[in-house]
């Protein structure tokens, strides 16, 4: 059977439920999407290329954030090591609890962070809320990934995931690389440092709203069944809680 026929008779399936085929039309069918899934990984692979290859900025200011070690530098959270993944995580000062979404994201850390030291990487998540916040948080979700407070420097407003007051009272923000209607005063992303032999740190990328869907694990899961993640689509996240509020 052509593709277009399979395609043609799978649209028309689409009001059973079940879209009941033989094991012989199924086959074609996955050998069509397999296809697909090989062009998605020949072209995230070129994407993840391209990345390394970006440019890199020298870091000039200081950083000190305040954490379970004590006070460190932005070049101290290496931790002997000398590529730094930096996760912007929603808690603000002031803050009841930490943003669920970005508590959903922070579910998947502990697993790949057994693994990440041995390929000469360290991650350490940030918040702005003091560290006195911080730490009953991370104890009622039962994280162990290292997490410290930006309170009182400029890291996350540098970085473009918290709002200062000027930009709260104007209701615009620089976000995802473009100057866009205020979401919330604290906003999600990642960013990444690398630091040479000479102890010099350096930006080398950052990424925001979905560029962080790499980060979760369940999203990949939920990719794979019939329903896909079957969220809403004017407010995707609308159904993720708190680990310990399902």
């Amino acid at each position: 059977m052509k593709i277009e026929a399979m395609e043609s008779k799978r649209k028309a399936s689409e009001i059973n439920p079940s879209k009941v085929m033989s094991e012989a039309e199924w086959l074609v069918a996955r050998k069509d999407l397999l296809m697909r899934e090989k062009e998605l990984t020949r072209l995230r692979d070129e994407v993840s290329r391209h990345r390394r290859e970006l440019p890199w900025v020298k870091i000039d200011k200081e950083y000190v954030f305040d954490g379970p070690d004590g006070r460190e530098t932005l070049a101290d959270l290496f931790a002997g090591r000398s590529q730094l993944i930096v996760y912007h995580f929603m808690l603000g000062p002031g803050w009841e609890e930490g943003c669920k979404s970005c508590s959903y994201l922070a579910d998947h850390f502990d697993g790949a962070d057994w693994h990440l030291p041995h390929r000469d990487v360290a991650f350490v998540v940030v918040s702005r809320a003091p560290l006195s916040q911080i730490e009953p948080f991370k104890k009622r979700m039962g994280w162990r990934f290292k997490w410290v407070s930006s309170h009182g420097n400029d890291f996350n407003f540098d970085y473009h995931v918290s709002a200062t007051k000027d930009k709260q009272a104007k209701g615009k923000t620089y976000y995802n690389y473009k100057t866009q209607e205020l979401m919330s005063e604290e906003m999600p992303g990642l960013s990444v440092f690398y630091k040479d032999e000479n102890g010099d740190v350096l930006h080398t990328y950052s990424t925001y709203a979905r560029g962080l869907d790499a980060l979760v694990g369940t999203y990949n899961l939920l990719d794979l069944v019939p329903k896909g993640r079957d969220e809403d689509p004017d407010s995707t996240m609308s159904w993720v809680r708190h680990h310990d509020r399902y």
